[in-house]
């Protein structure tokens, strides 16, 4: 059974940075795409970023030049580091993986989901 297990969420000021995991289990994503997406109250999912499965890099231009997504392969674990960090973009944030190579910016490219992890940032 695929788990992916999000964590590192919590409250910060703005102008402050949080790194977010994702731990994933059951399966090996070393070679597929994984992503972060977020989901504000009263909004809908949006895309954050990804790696391809190749790990090239893309991000949504909100958030283009403040965060940065990496992988670990020995931990299975998918990362997202965010500096700079705005009242907008406090979220949910969720990781998710693809049993494809496909690359994608939808949430309906992707096969497994975390349950997500609070991110609040104050003004």
């Amino acid at each position: 059974q695929v788990q992916l297990v999000e964590s590192g969420g919590g409250l910060v000021q703005a102008g402050g940075s949080l790194r977010l995991s994702c731990a994933a289990s059951g399966r090996t994503f070393s070679s597929r795409p994984m992503a972060w997406f977020r989901q504000a109250p009263g909004e809908e999912r949006e895309f954050v970023a990804a790696l391809t499965w190749n790990d090239s890099t893309y991000y949504a231009d909100s958030v283009e030049g403040r965060f940065t997504i990496s992988r670990e392969y020995d931990r299975n674990s998918v990362y997202l580091q965010m500096n700079s960090l705005k009242p907008e973009d406090t979220a949910v944030y969720f990781c998710a993986a693809n049993e494809r190579r496909t690359k994608s910016r939808y949430d309906t490219g992707y096969d497994y989901w975390g349950q997500g992890t609070q991110v609040t940032v104050s003004s």
